[in-house]
């Protein structure tokens, strides 16, 4: 094809300006994303970008970028001769905010949880007797302010699960350590599959007590205490779900 041919999406869709171009984009990529990480092309090649544009109605530009941003993100390879190949999970970017997101898509996994669930028990003590140590004022008030969402939201003022995101992702930022803190969207995402699971349970919410031990060893500057009072927390939820993969749970 020659530089002046057109696909037939390019003639229905003459070039866009840079916003309509970059909304496209983010579109396709949200599409394309969603469709990989949920299983759509495991039994079925990756369509080349030309089929892309065809399918999708987009210019071979928008095509591109999505699949560059895709492959960015560990979703794709690019091989000469070979085209463009889907990659298995494992080199999956799985701290990509998005990849995290077409993740939650998928249908409910005990593994998924569990594994989300090692990962915060490895983490989040360590950043509890952090944010004990070396918490700002402001960090920790933060805390505080998140675990009063979290009285609220019991109380019928408020979403649960965001009440509980918030305290969450305030004790990493108050870690002081730049590294825990890339860990939000992570936490967030692991949490809200945990809803998932224990909603299973009637009137299963997250526990005040278990979350206000930590935030008072926070503010009392006593960092085992708060590794302790973490752990505690993330363990409870592991113990749930190696009932139900045992099934004894709900």
């Amino acid at each position: 094809m020659s530089s002046r041919e057109t696909t037939k999406a390019e003639r229905a869709n003459p070039p866009a300006a840079d916003g309509a171009s970059r909304n496209l984009t983010f579109g396709l990529l949200d599409t394309l994303g969603r469709a990989i990480v949920t299983g759509a092309y495991e039994m079925e090649r990756f369509p080349t970008e030309a089929e892309l544009a065809d399918i999708h109605a987009v210019s071979r530009s928008v095509t591109r970028e999505a699949v560059k941003m895709l492959t960015a993100k560990g979703l794709l390879t690019a091989r000469p001769r070979k085209g463009t190949t889907v990659l298995p999970s494992s080199a999956w970017n799985l701290f990509d905010p998005d990849v995290l997101r077409w993740i939650m898509e998928r249908k409910f996994s005990l593994e998924l949880l569990r594994q989300f669930s090692e990962l915060r028990i490895a983490i989040e003590p360590a950043a509890a007797a952090l944010a004990a140590q070396a918490g700002s004022a402001d960090a920790i008030a933060a805390i505080a302010a998140g675990y009063a969402r979290m009285e609220s939201a019991e109380a019928g003022g408020g979403d649960t699960l965001e009440a509980d995101i918030d305290f969450h992702v305030a004790v990493l930022d108050a870690s002081a350590n730049p590294f825990y803190m890339r860990f939000r969207n992570l936490v967030a995402s692991a949490l809200q599959t945990s809803i998932r699971f224990t909603n299973r349970f009637k009137g299963r919410t997250a526990s005040l007590p278990q979350h206000a031990a930590v935030l008072a060893a926070i503010q009392a500057g006593d960092p085992e205490a708060a590794r302790a009072g973490m752990a505690a927390i993330i363990h409870e939820v592991m113990i749930m779900i190696a009932d139900a993969e045992r099934g004894e749970g709900p």
